[in-house]
């Protein structure tokens, strides 16, 4: 793919970072991949939570022409991201197409997109397997195709996400924008899995630090299960809340909420076994702050901004 150069897009995304967003700086691994979608490159940005990936499309979407569309991997995460622009008194609208939706809802964001009106389209990927959608989102022409969370398109990802497979096939369908791959989690062989498996050409990588001095990686060895269960129940009612505490099965999901329900917490277990409400009224309820322990598969967490 040629690449087309904007002159002085640097100069220009920063300006449009601050007028419309308040961003009065980006950070350098935001501006060159900003920098490499705006010259109609594709781009993989490999960046940590808290980094400011969202921004990666918002401020370049402000100043492509034509819609940009966001797949996303769970509706409540959609509505997250339309918040955050929606929060800006200068941003442009932004809208989503989802399952949860009334029929109305859905059409009146399909007329935002097909008017002008709004700039950012969100959909799951479940969503770019119709048909219909596809071809209404040909008609608009988007000027770039973003994936979230593209770590869902790698092996691990895609059993939980199958429709993620399909996203290559849907970018082409819809005119082939530049496509915009944003991750927090990708180690070197997943990252030439998102770049295979989306089809990306030639792209840009983009990947910035991980330092986080807030986190930190411990390991503690017991002999016995029993033992391992008191003290892990036992930390988590300690530590500030709210938490999330990780499971490996949907048993011990189950059984550790449990457990922290009877030292009088609010505990949620949250995995693929419960209906797509209980999981949503779960996450809300996270978000909301009137859960004190979320303990889940690795199901839950994914774009959870808190």
């Amino acid at each position: 793919m040629s690449e087309r150069k904007s002159p002085g897009a640097a100069e220009r995304l920063a300006r449009a970072a601050d007028e419309v967003f308040g961003w009065s700086e980006l950070r350098p691994g935001q501006l060159a991949a900003m920098e490499a979608v705006m010259r109609g490159r594709d781009t993989l940005a490999v960046m940590p939570t808290g980094a400011g990936k969202s921004a990666v499309y918002q401020v370049p979407g402000l100043l492509l022409p034509g819609p940009t569309v966001v797949v996303s991997p769970l509706i409540a995460l959609q509505r997250d991201q339309i918040a955050g622009l929606l929060g800006h008194a200068g941003a442009p609208e932004a809208v989503a197409v989802n399952s949860a939706q009334a029929a109305g809802e859905t059409e009146a964001a399909w007329d935002a997109v097909r008017h002008g009106d709004a700039e950012f389209l969100f959909l799951s990927p479940e969503q770019l397997a119709k048909d219909e959608v596809v071809e209404r989102l040909a008609q608009a022409a988007p000027s770039l195709f973003v994936v979230d969370e593209a770590q869902c398109v790698a092996a691990w990802g895609h059993d939980f996400r199958p429709d993620y497979l399909r996203l290559a096939q849907a970018a082409q369908r819809v005119g082939r924008p530049p496509v915009l791959a944003l991750t927090a989690t990708a180690a070197p062989p997943v990252r030439e899995e998102i770049v295979e498996r989306l089809g990306m050409a030639d792209p840009e990588l983009v990947v910035a630090g991980f330092d986080r001095p807030n986190i930190a990686l411990e390991v503690r060895r017991f002999q016995d299960d029993a033992d391992k269960r008191r003290v892990v129940v036992e930390r988590a009612a300690a530590e500030p809340k709210p938490g999330i505490v990780y499971a490996a099965t949907r048993r011990d999901a189950e059984e550790y909420a449990a457990d922290l329900a009877a030292l009088g917490l609010s505990a949620t277990a949250y995995h693929a076994g419960l209906t797509a409400g209980e999981r949503s009224r779960a996450h809300d309820a996270f978000l909301a702050g009137d859960t004190d322990v979320v303990v889940a598969t690795s199901a839950f967490g994914m774009g959870i901004d808190k």
